[in-house]
C-alpha cells in the first residue's frame, strides 16, 4: 500500500524537489536523486513544444523518446538542466501556487516556473504529475511543459 502523504510531507516533498533542480554540488545532487527517485523511476516529457523537442538532445534526453529512466539517466538530466539554466545565475526554479498537492493516493501534482534571477520574470512553466512508490519515491514523472 502506498504511503499516504499529509500536508507536512507534501511541503517536504516540494522543498526536496526544488532543492534537487537547484543543487550546485554534484555529490549532493546525486544523493538527492537517489533519495527522491525509485531506482527504476522515470521522467517523461508529455507532448512537449517543438522547441523543446528541438532542444531535447541538449537536455540529455535520448531521441526519439523523451524519457529518462533510472538514477544515472535522471541525474544526467538534472545535472544538464542545472548547467543550462541555474549555474549561469540567469534562472531558478520555484513552485507555482504553493506546495505539491495530493491528486490521489500515491499521485502528486506539482506546478513550477523557471524565473529570471534578476527580476523574477517567468521564462517557462510546467506541471509534473508524479506517481510514487510505497516508500514515497518517484516511480514516474510526467512533466508537462506549459510555456
Amino acid at each position: 500500500m502506498t504511503k499516504q502523504l499529509d500536508h507536512p510531507a507534501l511541503v517536504d516533498f516540494t522543498s526536496r524537489w526544488f532543492a534537487l533542480w537547484t543543487e550546485a554540488d554534484p555529490q549532493a545532487r546525486s544523493r538527492q536523486v537517489a533519495d527522491l527517485w525509485a531506482p527504476a523511476g522515470a521522467q517523461v516529457l508529455v507532448d512537449p513544444p517543438q522547441e523543446v523537442r528541438d532542444a531535447a538532445t541538449a537536455l540529455a534526453f535520448p531521441l526519439p523518446r523523451l524519457e529518462v529512466r533510472g538514477h544515472d539517466e535522471i541525474e544526467r538530466r538534472v545535472t544538464q538542466a542545472y548547467a543550462l539554466f541555474v549555474e549561469p545565475g540567469v534562472y531558478t526554479f520555484q513552485a507555482t501556487g504553493g506546495d505539491a498537492i495530493l491528486l490521489a493516493p500515491g499521485l502528486v501534482g506539482l506546478a513550477w516556473e523557471m524565473v529570471a534571477v534578476a527580476d523574477g520574470t517567468v521564462a517557462g512553466s510546467g506541471y509534473d504529475v508524479l506517481a510514487l512508490d510505497d516508500d514515497g519515491r518517484i516511480l514516474l514523472d510526467h512533466q508537462h511543459i506549459l510555456s
